[in-house]
């Protein structure tokens, strides 16, 4: 290895920001498995009965050359019919769709206006030398009405796309979504909503908290399959001009081996189990609001009111100190440092799952409080 990597490697540890890859052990707060599809009997069963009709496990190449199977033409029709839009792309993994859609649609006279907080994937998509950004502070729907109106008097003349998380990965609130889609229409702007945390979860049949907008001419959606829906991949909802586009376009869609046409069949019954969970949305939603209640009453925090509850600690070592202190009392709660969080809110992020009960909430913030009374003395 050489110096310079080793010193980058040195200068982590010393902030505390060191990474490095850990099995999963303890009851689990950290995953993302939402409704707790992932080792369900159900898609054990689904992945039987895919390769049992002889769907195969590999593509073999790309969607554009001999990768493209029925399952994953399947997935995309029954796909937008589920989120009620014209058209869908299944790509590998989010991250992969998040920052083509980034990088393909805008166009080089557009102006992309992205919230502060949107995702590390996004972000990754933006190529300032191609199409102009501006990064507007966390949910100021007027802060991105005067960007665009600060860049129309400066002579753009080309299209606005406002870019947000619906329900956002760390800090867990939502986006003021009817107030974007009516500066949406004011500006003719596009919106592209990532549904990541939200997708199976909210909305009827679990179609996301979007699912009203889903359909319109200005609405692109990205639906992550490897969280709520337990599988893997993402889907694009949005326009046929456009997901015609991304084909002839999105060089991560089309330099890339196809998703696996086992994965593809295992999303379709994933799609309808989520449709069919509203007992497991209701199971979610009581425990969300009990551990509303111990945020409050245990910890003095106010509470999200989704799914995702931060635990800001503030220094890095802090917030992997309580970490290290829950994980050897069997809970699976992990610390997210800087740069993924802001500099000063390192934090632990509790993830609610129906992989824990209302007994294992509970035993959890005794512990929390506990734990981080010792830490702050």
């Amino acid at each position: 290895m050489g110096t310079a990597h080793r010193d980058v490697l040195e200068s982590l540890a010393a902030m505390g920001r060191l990474r490095a890859l850990t099995l999963s052990r303890g009851i689990d707060f950290t995953s993302n498995d939402f409704l707790g599809l992932a080792e369900s009997r159900a898609l054990r069963e689904a992945v039987a009965q895919a390769l049992a009709r002889g769907v195969p496990v590999g593509a073999g190449g790309s969607r554009l050359l001999r990768g493209n199977h029925p399952e994953h033409e399947a997935l995309e029709v029954e796909a937008a019919d589920f989120f009620g839009a014209e058209s869908a792309l299944y790509f590998p993994t989010g991250f992969a769709a998040n920052a083509a859609i980034a990088a393909t649609l805008p166009r080089r006279e557009d102006l992309i206006i992205h919230d502060a907080l949107i995702h590390a994937s996004f972000r990754d998509g933006l190529d300032p030398a191609r199409v102009a950004a501006v990064q507007t502070p966390h949910n100021d729907v007027s802060a991105i009405e005067d960007a665009i109106q600060s860049w129309r008097r400066g002579g753009g003349r080309g299209r606005i796309w406002i870019a947000a998380e619906t329900l956002y990965s760390m800090d867990g609130d939502r986006a003021p979504l009817d107030d974007l889609a009516a500066l949406a229409a004011r500006h003719e702007a596009m919106l592209l909503l990532d549904e990541a945390h939200a997708t199976g979860v909210y909305g009827p049949q679990g179609r996301g908290l979007a699912a009203a907008l889903e359909g319109a001419p200005n609405v692109i959606s990205l639906h992550t399959c490897g969280k709520a829906l337990g599988v893997m991949g993402a889907l694009v909802t949005l326009p046929r001009e456009m997901r015609d586009f991304m084909v002839n376009r999105g060089r991560s869609f089309i330099y890339s081996t196809a998703p696996s046409p086992l994965m593809a069949a295992t999303v379709r019954a994933a799609l309808g189990l989520a449709a069919g969970a509203d007992a497991e949305r209701a199971q979610l939603m009581q425990l969300v609001g009990h551990a509303g209640m111990l945020m409050r009453s245990r910890l003095g925090l106010e509470p999200t009111g989704s799914q995702i509850q931060p635990i800001i600690i503030g220094p890095d070592r802090g917030a992997t100190a309580l970490a290290a202190a829950m994980q050897a009392k069997f809970y699976d709660i992990r610390a997210i440092r800087p740069p993924t969080v802001p500099e000063g809110t390192a934090r632990l992020r509790l993830s609610l799952t129906l992989h824990a009960d209302i007994a294992a909430l509970d035993a959890l913030f005794a512990d929390l409080a506990a734990e981080r009374e010792k830490i702050a003395a």
